[in-house]
């Protein structure tokens, strides 16, 4: 049964939702792939960078930039998808990856 995400408009509850997302990415290899690929991050290194405010935004903007793993996300979480933008905009600025 999927896990709902919190209702307040807390730091916290988005926080949660971000943590979701990366659990649900984590568990198909091609996303998780192209999440690697995308943020340049190794896998290693991904419990670490949970912790941090912005890797999380990173997430949840990853997310919203793709639209079938948006709804496949929200399915699976029991959320409408627009909720992941209001979660995302709890945590302010957006992430930019550096490019070469």
């Amino acid at each position: 049964m999927p896990t709902k995400a919190p209702r307040s408009g807390s730091q916290e509850a988005s926080e949660t939702l971000a943590i979701q997302a990366l659990a649900f990415i984590a568990e198909d290899g091609a996303h998780l792939a192209g999440f690697l690929n995308a943020t340049g991050i190794e896998p290693g290194a991904i419990r670490a960078a949970a912790r941090d405010r912005d890797f999380l935004a990173g997430v949840l903007d990853y997310v919203l930039g793709d639209e079938p793993l948006l709804l496949a996300f929200a399915d699976s979480a029991g959320i409408d998808p627009a909720e992941v933008a209001r979660r995302r905009a709890n945590f302010g600025h957006h992430w930019e990856r550096d490019l070469p």
